[in-house]
């Protein structure tokens, strides 16, 4: 299993990367403006805002609701007893004061050095989470799965620079304040932050399994096939393909393809999903790791907002109703992104624990 596991990470990995330049090239287009590493994306003025896209993109934002609420009205039991927070969370939250302090106040310290509080804040957010997560009486990765735990910050940063290989072709974000010396060293300073990502998402997800009517998520069965395992594939494949070709129009497909590839190769290469209790009512493999990445990406876009290094958007049609630096209807794209994080936490705990947990 741990080889089939690394086969469908480094499968996917390749088709996120690949699939976007052949669409270009089966097109009869230049590729070579893509292939610069590390990718970095300009500011772009994209199509202004429409009203008509705006309700149309917030159909899917609108159904997630309605799933969330119809699950949430089922019963729960009693949460159990709250336990001590444990000392080692007060030294996330010291992390978390310092580093919004310290990212968010320009006179306290020279910019070369505000620049990089992005990583020690998302070590602090981490190690808070798997605190709560304790305290409420779950079990915090960082305790009881620490090697899972510590290989996601090298699996993350990965991770995100595909992401960031995707934005080439929307250019739906891009960064201000960041001082790199070339490209190698632009690197360098990325790849620390893009590490936090998947350690900040799997702790939120404990955090959240501790709520008891978030493990009571259930709603209509909905069944799993190996023949949809392959129809996930292919559609996840031609979102990529489609992607450089239409990125004005098919931009929510960076986060929809994703979920499509992985979910379908873990089901056509390992036998089954994470997503596969689906087929008996069970909606916590969906709707916790979604909602899981909605809290993070209410808090990558908090702390982003005041930040001397910092990201900013430009997406079509719905650039309107800002929270912070993010068009209301962008945080959408955290519930797809979630269950992609989710998909990757899985397969990594197939690869380094020789299990599914």
């Amino acid at each position: 299993m741990r080889w089939r596991a690394l086969m469908v990470l480094l499968l996917a990995a390749f088709l996120v990367a690949a699939l976007p330049l052949a669409g270009l090239a089966l097109a009869g287009r230049d590729v070579a403006p893509y292939l610069a590493f590390p990718p970095r994306t300009v500011s772009v003025r994209h199509a202004p805002f429409s009203w008509s896209a705006f309700v149309l993109f917030s159909l899917p934002a609108l159904a997630a609701c309605a799933l969330y609420a119809a699950a949430l009205g089922a019963a729960a039991p009693a949460p159990p007893p709250l336990r001590r927070f444990p000392w080692w969370g007060w030294i996330g939250l010291g992390l978390v004061a310092g580093g919004w302090l310290l990212a968010w106040n320009q006179a306290l310290v020279a910019p070369q050095w505000r620049r990089h509080t992005f990583t020690p804040l998302w070590l602090g957010y981490a190690i808070v989470m798997n605190a709560l997560a304790e305290r409420r009486g779950g079990a915090a990765p960082l305790l009881h799965r620490r090697a899972w735990f510590l290989s996601l910050f090298v699996l993350s940063a990965v991770f995100w620079w595909l992401f960031e290989h995707l934005n080439q072709f929307v250019r739906n974000w891009y960064y201000e304040g960041v001082a790199a010396a070339g490209d190698w060293d632009y690197f360098l300073q990325a790849t620390l932050p893009f590490s936090t990502v998947l350690p900040a998402v799997a702790s939120t997800l404990a955090w959240l399994r501790t709520f008891p009517r978030l493990e009571a998520l259930r709603l209509p069965a909905l069944g799993g096939s190996g023949a949809l395992a392959w129809s996930a594939i292919a559609a996840g494949a031609a979102a990529l393909a489609l992607l450089g070709l239409y990125p004005g129009q098919l931009y929510p497909f960076v986060w929809i393809a994703p979920p499509l590839l992985l979910a379908g190769l873990q089901r056509a290469l390992l036998g089954e999903s994470l997503l596969a209790p689906l087929a008996h009512g069970d909606w916590r493999p969906l709707l916790q790791p979604a909602l899981a990445g909605l809290v993070c990406g209410f808090f990558w876009e908090l702390w982003n907002w005041g930040s001397l290094a910092h990201w900013r958007y430009s997406i079509p049609y719905v650039e309107r109703f800002r929270i912070f630096e993010m068009p209301l209807l962008g945080y959408a794209g955290y519930l797809p992104f979630g269950v992609t994080c989710a998909l990757v936490l899985d397969l990594a705990a197939t690869l380094v624990e020789g299990k599914r947990r």
